[in-house]
């Protein structure tokens, strides 16, 4: 069960609407990441609003000038109006057109530069900003799939959306636009205005109901999406490029992909069918309403009250202002349908972590006095019926190693995520030197742990960055990484690198060298040591190594982890012998507690399971 089950995206144009609240914080958003850029944007938009108004009003001077011109000109004599009177006054009106004309192309790509410009800065600090809000979030957050499809539609929208600002500065460009324009149709005849009005706001309903549409597609399907993601990544990654090859899975996901890729577009289509036919007839209405205004038109200018100039003038505005109104309110329409997509975006920014520090954190204790003591701890992952582990009580005692032993799903990698505070348990309490877990820092608590899980992370970046990310402020101490590389035995790995620690990692990139299992795994344990923590958490350290290596790892980690406090996760029992004190988890709860060879004289659980897996190396 999903702890973010999925809602409903919002219904009904006064709930679509409401999504314009979105675009105050969005454009406070573009403040904070370019003022400079938005400001002049604004001021190129604002400057060439008012151009084509004065281009038209040149183009009736001109028309005027050349009917009147044309009464004096010599038939046949094509430069017979040079010298005539009024004629250097025509020149300067087609000059001043000339330079309109120029200035426009200037000012729009000055625009569209600062547009790309803007964009890119806003793309960079909304991806920073979500990546910084994502790593404050809680782990049970990740873990539930109802959240990762927020997180991918705050994702989309972090990229998807940036060109909702020059949409933002284009529409105001448009409307100071279409005020002039308009200011000219209503000293000419203000029922000009209102027939142009009457028939756009068809065409700008019809665009906000297929926006709505378009949107409800996306919101609802994003499972879907994701999965269609995931699909186009596994079908050609080197990561399962062996498993596809010898299990022939090809086909199969091709087909799955190729199923849900046909059910998105037929769903498309039918909204964009739809939308081509009614936005035909609207269209259509505009039409009319144009052709209906040009009649009055030329009757006035039949009847003396309109020159050819002012024909000219009020159909060229009548037309530019119908397509600018049309897309002043389709665009309007576009925005609110842009802003419920924000909404996606803010709402993923609204998500608050639980585990948060208190007030006044207390200060961790260095170095810890008596350790760790969980007090009837329970806990339970969200959404799920089953406890992971309850009534927990046991201590790991400061500068002890203690190893937790169980079949799977005992608990055992529950526990160390209690213990790190990844989650707070629902039942009891853990305390560090007899306080609460939750009085300390949880930067703090995390920042004192070296812990190296089985599913560690294998990153595409260089031999050294590879170790650097267990504290990666000393990313720049080459010293402190060929120590904990000397200290994992990842340092003969590193030696055999085309270039050692500068090596890239992966196939991922160019130039990048692949790992076997167990040299990723000596990478990983390398941070650990890199950390230089108090407390050291391995989860099965050596799942991935030989024999040979495995032996030399764990008497490494023997000598160096000598008055630490360590966790060591292992099933295999010639590991956790080393062990001071060995925990056995069972269905969540510990079963028996002792050294290995009191342990085996309990003839339990774990003396059963030593001698199975002892059977099978006889």
């Amino acid at each position: 069960m999903s702890r973010h089950p999925l809602p409903d995206p919002p219904q009904g144009f006064r709930a679509r609407w409401a999504a314009l609240g979105n675009v105050p914080p969005f454009l406070r958003m573009v403040w904070q990441a370019a003022p400079g850029f938005l400001l002049l944007g604004l001021i190129l938009r604002l400057m060439r609003a008012l151009i084509p108004v004065a281009a038209l009003w040149f183009g009736k001077l001109i028309i005027d000038e050349v009917v009147r011109l044309s009464a004096l000109t010599p038939a046949g004599d094509a430069w017979g109006w040079i010298g005539a009177d009024g004629t250097e006054r025509l020149i300067w009106f087609i000059a001043a057109e000339f330079v309109l004309a120029i200035l426009s192309d200037l000012l729009g790509r000055s625009s569209g530069l600062v547009d790309t410009l803007l964009s890119e800065r806003l793309t960079m600090a909304s991806s920073v900003r979500l990546m910084g809000h994502a790593a404050s979030l809680d782990l049970a957050s990740f873990e539930d799939a109802g959240f990762q499809d927020r997180l991918e539609r705050a994702r989309r929208q972090s990229g998807g959306r940036m060109t909702l600002t020059g949409q933002i500065l284009t529409q105001i460009q448009d409307g100071v636009t279409v005020v002039a324009f308009a200011s000219g149709l209503v000293i000419y005849n203000p029922w000009l205005m209102g027939l142009l009005l009457l028939a756009l706001v068809p065409a700008f309903l019809g665009e906000a109901h297929f926006n709505a549409r378009n949107y409800d597609l996306d919101f609802r399907r994003t499972p879907e999406r994701r999965e269609l993601d995931y699909l186009r990544v596994t079908a050609a990654s080197v990561d399962t490029a062996k498993e596809i090859k010898i299990f022939g899975l090809a086909p199969f996901l091709i087909g799955r992909y190729r199923a849900l890729s046909d059910s998105f577009y037929r769903a498309r289509r039918r909204i964009a069918a739809a939308r081509a036919v009614w936005g035909t007839l609207f269209s259509a209405l505009g039409t009319a309403g144009y052709y209906l205004a040009y009649l009055w038109m030329v009757g006035a200018t039949l009847s003396g009250q309109l020159s050819i100039g002012d024909l000219t003038f009020l159909a060229g505005s009548f037309l530019r202002l119908r397509g600018l109104a049309e897309g002043l309110l389709l665009g309007f329409s576009a925005t609110a349908a842009q802003a419920l997509y924000l909404d996606d975006l803010f709402g993923f920014f609204r998500e608050q972590p639980s585990i948060l520090p208190p007030a006044s954190p207390r200060p961790l204790p260095r170095p810890i006095q008596t350790g760790f003591r969980f007090d009837g701890v329970g806990f339970r992952y969200p959404g799920a019926a089953e406890w992971a582990v309850r009534d927990l009580s046991f201590t790991l005692k400061a500068g002890e190693t203690l190893a937790l032993v169980g079949e799977n799903g005992a608990g055992k990698t529950t526990l160390v995520k209690l213990l790190a505070r990844l989650y707070d348990p629902d039942e009891g309490r853990i305390t560090l030197d007899g306080h609460d877990l939750r009085a300390f820092d949880p930067q703090a608590l995390r920042a004192a742990m070296g812990v190296i899980f089985q599913d560690f992370v294998r990153y595409a970046l260089t031999a050294g960055d590879n170790i650097a990310v267990g504290r990666i402020e000393a990313r720049t101490d080459a010293d402190r990484i060929s120590e904990a590389a000397r200290r994992s035995l990842a340092d003969r790995i590193v030696d055999r690198l085309p270039a050692g620690y500068d090596q890239m990692l992966g196939k991922r990139f160019h130039n990048g060298v692949e790992l076997s299992g167990g040299e990723w795994q000596k990478l990983a344990i390398a941070r650990a040591y890199m950390r230089d923590a108090e407390v050291l958490i391995l989860d099965e350290p050596t799942a991935a190594l030989d024999a040979r290596s495995e032996f030399e790892v764990f008497q490494r980690f023997k000598d160096l982890s000598a008055g630490r406090t360590a966790v060591l996760i292992s099933h295999r029992f010639s590991s956790v012998r080393m062990a001071d004190r060995i925990l056995v988890l069972a269905n969540g709860r510990v079963e028996a507690s002792g050294t290995h060879d009191e342990l085996i004289a309990q003839r339990g659980r774990y003396a059963e399971l030593f001698e199975l897996q002892a059977a099978g190396y006889r």
